[in-house]
């Protein structure tokens, strides 16, 4: 009951903080702490990654950040994913899915990462223009 608690307040604190909670901490921590089965964890998460989402969707609405549009149309064609992800989830089972969770935090980990590394190389950049002529570059005159 303990380990529910944490990790529930961990995922809603991640949740509201950078956007996740279900996939990337939910499932690890139902099944780590839990000792839920891989396919488990996921369809127990679920549920909570709905609830989180309302939540956190409309807080970050009255910041002004949400874009209703965008979350509307990937809500109206996940639904057709999930029909054919729970099918494969129960064909293949839990090893090869445990290892293929895996996979897929491990490459967007790598891309957070890159992403991350273009952006400080675009700060750096920036800090070698002198203030008068990043000026006028972001202003589109020519010296």
């Amino acid at each position: 009951m303990i380990g529910a608690l944490v990790i529930g307040i961990a995922g809603g604190v991640l949740g509201g903080l950078v956007g996740v909670g279900g996939g990337v901490l939910f499932v690890p921590g139902l099944a780590i702490f839990l000792g839920l089965g891989q396919i488990d964890a996921e369809a127990t998460s679920l549920v909570a990654v709905a609830l989180v989402g309302l939540v956190g969707a409309y807080r970050q609405r009255q910041y002004g950040n949400l874009r209703l549009g965008d979350g509307v149309l990937l809500g109206v064609l996940s639904p057709v994913g999930v029909i054919g992800g729970v099918w494969l989830a129960n064909a293949v089972g839990e090893r090869p899915l445990e290892l293929s969770f895996a996979a897929v935090q491990l490459f967007m980990a790598v891309q957070l990462v890159r992403r991350l590394d273009e952006r400080l190389e675009m700060v750096e950049v920036a800090d070698e223009i002198p203030p008068a002529q990043s000026r006028r570059a972001r202003s589109g005159e020519s010296a």
